[in-house]
């Protein structure tokens, strides 16, 4: 049916249509009414970024730390040639030290996020398992200066000093501070860490508080720092911030978080061999503000499961009030994660990690995942910005079969027109599709990309390794790994 379309007509006009043009010419122009104002948008408010401490900081904030120690040492010093003086001068420069490293350890392990977001938890845990060997060298020095200058100064020999000394209740305390910090120490190296069940390596660090406590005890009886009230005070109010950090990050916060979000878990469905995914159910999510790429500690209110917060990342995005992990299992716990069943509480301490969008500095961007490490990848697969052919997903497995949550990804790969690339092979095979040359061929101008890496420790290391001979440099291989 054709559509009519009708006007008004002047019936002056349509009887002497030589006055249409004669109006036209005469009749004073009408100005059209003024466009009204478009109406001014409210200014779009995000949300501020989260305050991060960049790893050159937290280097330079514990260097002028123990600068300022080391300060607080020499304003004291006296000056002697005396063998047993030079034994206690050194016995008090070594022990200030070590009780300013056991302030730090604890501070790098107190989550709070914007350490954690900075730096990273595993950059994190490896800075605490290095300082620690520092704080142990230092700890054994001053006990060592410190007998050798008592026995010199007494004339008595080291077994007799030490009996003596332990008579004294502040170095009795510090001697058991001392043990204990020894036994977590031994534990954490690697040869015994193997042997030594992850409850047992957790209830022996922490003992650690225990210790750090018994060495503040020792520390105040000191002449270092009771003999300076200035000193004193100061000394007092870093064990005090660390202590509130501790209480505050790692016991109020996911007190306070489980109560907020009451999470349960709603299903739990098989991805692979050995692979589950938990699906978790809670309320105001959106204030955990969790962004892909990072994990969270969780800790499942079961019989055996509820002492133990273990690690794992988010697999995808936070949906309104869902929120999901993919667990591999690799050990007791996590071979207990995949048997939970629907209604099981879940107390969520976090978000943790470093592995977000926030480090991109390219407008290319290569995901380089390895077994179940996919999971943070495949949040930011989904959600980092970029045109089509600007994010690359290499995803490196021995079998199509241990390849998770493969649908999801090729979904991704053709909603955004994204590039995914299965990587498959025995591990130590004739070809390795990891090598300098083949990374080359399968991601055009890979010197300039981003690359984000998660993995086994084993495929990390290579793939870092094949990297920068690739010629992508470091500051822009971004990866977290994680053993359980």
């Amino acid at each position: 049916m054709p559509v009519v379309t009708t006007k008004a007509v002047d019936p002056e006009l349509a009887r002497y249509p030589a006055l249409a043009s004669y109006r036209k010419q005469t009749e004073p122009r009408r100005k059209a009414p003024p466009i009204p104002p478009r109406p001014r948008r409210a200014p779009r408010v995000r949300p501020a970024a989260p305050a991060r401490l960049t790893p050159y900081q937290l280097r330079t904030g514990i260097r002028a730390g123990a600068l300022l120690v080391t300060a607080l040492w020499l304003a004291q010093v006296r000056p002697s040639a005396r063998i047993d003086a030079l034994f206690t001068t050194g016995a008090h420069l070594t022990g200030l030290l070590a009780g300013y490293g056991i302030l730090v350890m604890l501070f790098l392990m107190a989550r709070v996020p914007a350490v954690e977001h900075g730096i990273g938890a595993d950059r994190l845990a490896r800075h605490h398992a290095r300082g620690g060997r520092h704080v142990l060298t230092l700890c054994a020095a001053h006990v060592a200066l410190a007998l050798c200058g008592y026995a010199a100064h007494t004339g008595t020999d080291l077994f007799g000093t030490v009996t003596e000394l332990l008579g004294y209740p502040a170095l009795a305390a510090a001697a058991a501070g001392t043990a204990l910090f020894a036994a977590v120490g031994v534990s954490s190296a690697r040869a015994v860490r193997s042997r030594v069940g992850h409850g047992t390596w957790r209830g022996l660090h922490l003992l650690t508080y225990v210790a750090a406590a018994l060495a503040f005890a020792h520390q105040l009886s000191g002449p270092d720092i009771a003999s300076s009230p200035i000193g004193l005070g100061l000394w007092s109010l870093l064990h005090a911030t660390v202590a509130v950090l501790l209480v505050w990050y790692r016991l109020v916060v996911p007190v306070r978080q489980a109560l907020r979000h009451r999470l349960r878990i709603v299903d739990v469905r098989q991805e692979g061999p050995g692979v589950a995914s938990v699906l978790m159910r809670g309320t105001d999510l959106g204030r955990l503000c969790a962004q892909p790429g990072q994990f969270f500690r969780w800790r499942f209110l079961t019989r055996r499961l509820w002492h133990t917060a273990l690690p794992f990342s988010l697999s995808a995005p936070v949906d309104g009030d869902h929120v999901r992990i993919t667990v591999k299992a690799v050990g007791d716990h996590t071979r207990r994660v995949r048997r939970l069943r629907p209604g099981v509480r879940v107390v969520a301490t976090g978000p943790f990690g470093a592995l977000t969008a926030h480090r991109r500095t390219r407008r290319k961007v290569l995901l380089l995942a390895g077994g179940v490490g996919v999971t943070p990848l495949r949040t930011l697969f989904e959600t980092l910005p970029g045109e089509p052919g600007d994010i690359t997903l290499l995803y490196r497995a021995s079998t199509a079969e241990q390849l998770v949550l493969r649908e999801e990804l090729e979904s991704i790969a053709r909603t955004r027109k994204a590039s995914l690339h299965y990587l498959l092979g025995p591990s130590g095979a004739a070809f390795d599709p990891l090598a300098p040359q083949a990374l080359r061929d399968l991601v055009p101008e890979l010197a300039d990309h981003d690359v984000y890496l998660c993995g086994p420790p084993g495929m990390t290391e290579a793939a870092t390794a094949a990297l920068a001979r690739a010629g992508v440099p470091e500051s822009r291989i971004h990866a977290e790994s994680f053993t359980y």
